[in-house]
């Protein structure tokens, strides 16, 4: 569920079936006078558009009782709710809920059309609003990625370790003290400088380097582990380590920037 504010109207934003539905109540509120869905439904015009829609997406369609309710659109005594446009014809674009988020929802396909029924102003903004949305939650799924990439790069960089530089018998503050050492390496070939020296250059903030890191510094990070997990793995001291993840740093940095300036232009 997400909500967006479209001229000045907090619309609600549902998920059903992994398809985005926006309430129609909702953008009711937004409307002069008294409307009802109802009396949107009994345009002939929306009926259709909502058949084709029912027609392209929706095998389970009754398409012949849909096609007696439509022959009856425009007649003066013709009216029909949502819930008896689903019972009779089986629509999928029109959903009526109960409980804390009720009301009629629409995909939206069909919300954008009925936006139009508002204001010609209301559906631009909707739209705009709704894209939005859309690119906000785009960005969480990628930072979110890039987060959890890093935690399980992390686990196969800390596993090399294990098997490769933490001698038996250790204790564990020895055993943490060579896990703290090898996330240094990644931290000076990537950052210029170990977690201690950020926290001693940071006193006022929370968390450590890597919360404040950008997207692109969390990618070469990912793969920074990987490719050190590899060079433990092969026993390369640590010294040439570095100065080979530090080379790839600045390599893979300098893409990255690339990639995204070229983004920027366009």
């Amino acid at each position: 569920m997400a909500k967006i504010i479209v001229k000045d109207t907090e619309v609600t934003v549902l998920q059903i079936n992994n398809e985005d539905y926006i309430s129609l109540t909702d953008m009711l509120k937004a409307k002069d006078g008294d409307f009802f869905v109802a009396d949107w439904l009994r345009n002939r015009n929306t009926l259709e558009y909502i058949g084709i829609w029912e027609k392209v997406y929706n095998l389970k369609f009754n398409y012949g009782e849909f096609a007696i309710i439509k022959s009856q659109a425009g007649l003066n005594n013709f009216k029909i709710s949502v819930k008896e446009l689903i019972e009779r014809t089986n629509v999928i674009s029109l959903q009526a809920k109960t409980g804390r988020y009720g009301g009629t929802y629409a995909h939206k396909d069909i919300a954008f059309e009925f936006a139009l029924w508002i204001s010609a102003e209301f559906k631009f903004y909707l739209i705009k609003d709704y894209q939005r949305l859309k690119e906000d939650e785009q960005k969480a799924i990628g930072w979110t990625a890039k987060r959890e990439l890093a935690k399980i790069n992390y686990h196969i960089h800390t596993s090399a370790i294990s098997r490769n530089l933490i001698p038996q018998e250790l204790s564990k503050e020895q055993i943490n003290f060579i896990y703290a050492n090898e996330a240094d390496v990644l931290n000076v070939a990537l950052f210029g400088m170990t977690a201690k020296e950020w926290r001693d250059t940071n006193p006022d903030l929370k968390g450590n380097m890597r919360d404040y890191a950008t997207i692109n510094e969390l990618i070469c990070l990912s793969n920074m582990e990987n490719i050190n997990a590899v060079l433990i793995n092969d026993n390369m001291p640590q010294s040439n380590r570095l100065q080979k993840l530090n080379a790839i740093a600045i390599q893979q940095m300098s893409v990255l920037q690339e990639v995204e300036n070229r983004k920027m232009l366009k």
